[in-house]
């Protein structure tokens, strides 16, 4: 009688114990997806935010430049303002996207594909390689991107450094063709954001349904 007890109690704690490993796994498998897709929500706040900060930091260049101006003091310390904020966000925006970068290895690396079900285990691994190929959709839309707008920071943060030293009629006339081109780069960049956009909302939509 004792013994059939025993056997019984430790069927219940060996069973128990699976349960509780099982939804561990689990568990682990969702706060890791969530972290991924909670990164991705940033990366894509930050391109959304950079599209509205490109279009900001054009008009006051436009303005600066303008052959109309007066007060030319008060269009570039604008303009400043401007040229600070693109360079925040842009430093914020390499950082998400790195980090991104970083979790969807660990998150590719750890998707579970070890099951007792055959059939299972190919819908998991079918649905990892549609996941994966879904992801890759992101650095191809983002090729470019990166160096464009690194460009663009370049350009704004060096016409700003030219202009401090001679914020003259002449100094503006001279810079005016540089700043044209900055804007028409920045102008480029936002429909190369737009096609990233594109490409993280897709996969994330995909996270948040499918896994």
């Amino acid at each position: 009688m004792k013994s059939r007890l025993a056997k019984a109690v430790l069927s219940s704690v060996v069973l128990f114990g699976a349960i509780i490993y099982l939804s561990g796994c689990a568990t682990i498998g969702m706060d890791r997806a969530k972290k991924t897709t909670d990164t991705m929500q940033a990366l894509e706040n930050d391109y959304q935010q950079a599209s509205l900060q490109i279009d900001a930091t054009n008009a006051a260049l436009r303005n600066l430049v303008l052959p109309t101006q007066i007060d030319t003091r008060k269009a570039y310390n604008v303009y400043t303002t401007e040229v600070k904020k693109m360079e925040a966000l842009g430093t914020r925006l390499n950082r998400h996207a790195d980090e991104m970068q970083s979790q969807r290895d660990a998150y590719f690396e750890k998707w579970e594909t070890s099951y007792d079900s055959a059939e299972i285990q190919e819908l998991s691994e079918q649905r990892r390689v549609e996941m994966r190929a879904a992801y890759e959709k992101i650095p191809e839309a983002s090729i470019g991107v990166k160096g464009a707008l690194q460009s663009y920071l370049n350009d704004i943060r060096e016409i700003q450094r030219y202009l401090s030293n001679d914020l003259t009629p002449q100094g503006i006339d001279s810079i005016r063709p540089t700043a044209d081109r900055a804007v028409k780069d920045g102008d480029r960049l936002q429909e190369s954001i737009k096609s990233v956009l594109v490409a993280i909302g897709q996969v994330r939509s995909g996270m948040v349904q499918g896994n």
